[in-house]
């Protein structure tokens, strides 16, 4: 057993004196769940009556509702529309608990929103109503005014980029020059469309599409895991970040760190029900956990069972501290040998 429920719980502990701050795209995940009878006369599509609907916090909010389950000082950065959706998930993520004074609101702005239509516990749709535009040059400076303020007061930044227009590189030079040589961990999830310099950051977690896109590799197949590790080896050399975290879906995680050989950590054997968020919680605990005084490789096996946990889940679901250390546990610790 590579962690012993001593371990596990020390970890834990930790994690709930960490302070951390979320800054990214914020977004509002609706699911409606409905009832299949029978094909619509007017498209070869199914009919949903629609039974319930529910919401919870998306995109970078749903990063900071991860975290909430283990530490309970979390901030967001970020912008919201002032629409019904922007009130929503405010309201969200006020009930969990999170910190939202770093949360701008502006007018005629549409609040990402994604809704996920389910017939028969089976997904028949995604509907997302958003905006891509960089938002405005004020907004951006007051930003940078909150950050001044509260950075030196936290103990790890997340950065999570959907390329929605919040993101710019005068924002993350702020951060990343404020934090340069300072106790402050800072973790990227970056976003291909949106190509920033990522030079400083302890760890970048991207997905196996995004590594390849971030690397500029044309044309390769996903599922090849030399060009991934590859594609990894390029962007630590391109950003000289410490850790390089990619998810691979339900073959686990792919880790690289500066010191070190690519490894992948084969993912947690379960009935996957959904892969809404797994990558948000990836990052949330990877990073607790290195902020933690983890290494590399406990805070990939944390990171891969929370994720796994998540995956087990219907919606944009979290881990909690009593399932990761169930999990952990209970589990195997697998490295890959195909790299």
């Amino acid at each position: 057993m590579f962690f012993s429920a001593n371990a596990i719980d020390h970890f834990l502990a930790r994690f709930s004196k960490l302070r951390a701050l979320v800054i990214g795209d914020l977004m509002l995940d609706e699911f409606v769940w409905g009832k299949v009878s029978r094909l619509s006369p007017e498209a070869p599509v199914p009919i949903v009556e629609v039974q319930k609907c529910s919401y919870f916090p998306g995109g970078a909010a749903n990063v900071a509702r991860n975290l909430l389950e283990f530490t309970k000082e979390v901030s967001v950065l970020g912008v919201v529309g002032e629409d019904e959706a922007g009130k929503k998930l405010l309201q969200s993520l006020e009930n969990f608990g999170c910190n939202l004074s770093g949360i701008q609101i502006i007018q005629n702005r549409q609040t990402t929103q994604k809704t996920r239509i389910f017939g028969r516990q089976q997904q028949v749709v995604r509907v997302d109503r958003e905006t891509k535009e960089p938002i405005p040059k004020e907004i951006t400076q007051n930003i940078l005014l909150y950050l001044e303020r509260e950075l030196d007061s936290k103990d790890l930044i997340i950065i999570e980029d959907y390329a929605k227009g919040l993101l710019d590189q005068t924002i993350i030079d702020f951060i990343l020059n404020h934090t340069k040589g300072k106790d402050i961990f800072v973790a990227v999830d970056p976003h291909s469309n949106n190509r920033l310099n990522w030079t400083g950051v302890s760890v970048v977690k991207p997905n196996r599409k995004e590594a390849i896109a971030l690397a500029g590799f044309p044309d390769v197949h996903e599922e090849d895991l030399t060009k991934i590790r590859e594609a990894a080896e390029i962007l630590q050399k391109k950003w000289h970040c410490s850790y390089i975290l990619v998810t691979l879906g339900e073959e686990g995680m792919l880790l690289l760190e500066k010191e070190g050989k690519p490894k992948t950590i084969s993912a947690v054997s379960r009935e996957v029900f959904d892969v809404s968020g797994a990558g948000d919680t990836a990052i949330s605990l990877f990073s607790l956990a290195l902020s933690a005084g983890a290494t590399g490789f406990e805070a990939a096996l944390i990171a891969n069972h929370g994720a796994g946990v998540v995956v087990g889940k219907l919606g944009t679901a979290t881990c909690t501290p009593a399932e990761l250390k169930q999990s952990i546990l209970s589990s195997p610790h697998t490295i890959d040998t195909r790299l």
